[in-house]
């Protein structure tokens, strides 16, 4: 596991089977597709990179099992990475979509699942996922 903050992804934050963000990280290796990958990107989407393309979707989900709060590193197209911080544990589940890009995680605004799922589709991307998971 290389995602940032994987050295804290043993810390238990949740209940039942995926209660770290390790645990969390395993199981949506077999979940991420290109369905739930964001559709401008869907056509980039590789099993190589099954992160490509997850973020807010991913993002949400932990927040929905660990709780915390979801914030957006601001990109150069005006888009927004999303990833999560409970407590002292910062992790970005998504990042190795980026390679070797370092992000900055500090400073980051918050992210509020009301305004990204205002968009059905990004909905329906997170309700497939969870249900892929058997959430």
């Amino acid at each position: 596991m290389a995602y940032y903050g994987c050295e804290k992804g043993e810390t238990v934050l949740g209940l039942g089977a995926l209660d770290t963000p390790n645990a969390l990280y395993r199981a949506l290796l077999g979940a991420w597709c290109a369905e739930t990958c964001a559709p401008r990107l869907r056509a980039a989407w590789t099993a190589e990179n099954p992160t490509w393309g997850q973020c807010s979707v991913t993002a949400f989900l932990a927040q929905d099992l660990f709780g915390g709060k979801v914030y957006g590193v601001p990109r150069p197209d005006g888009s927004v990475h999303c990833f999560n911080a409970v407590g002292d544990c910062v992790f970005d589940l998504t990042s190795e979509q980026f390679g070797g890009e370092a992000l900055c995680y500090d400073g980051c605004p918050e992210q509020l699942r009301e305004v990204h799922f205002a968009k059905a589709e990004k909905k329906a991307r997170y309700e497939l996922l969870k249900s892929k998971l058997g959430l």
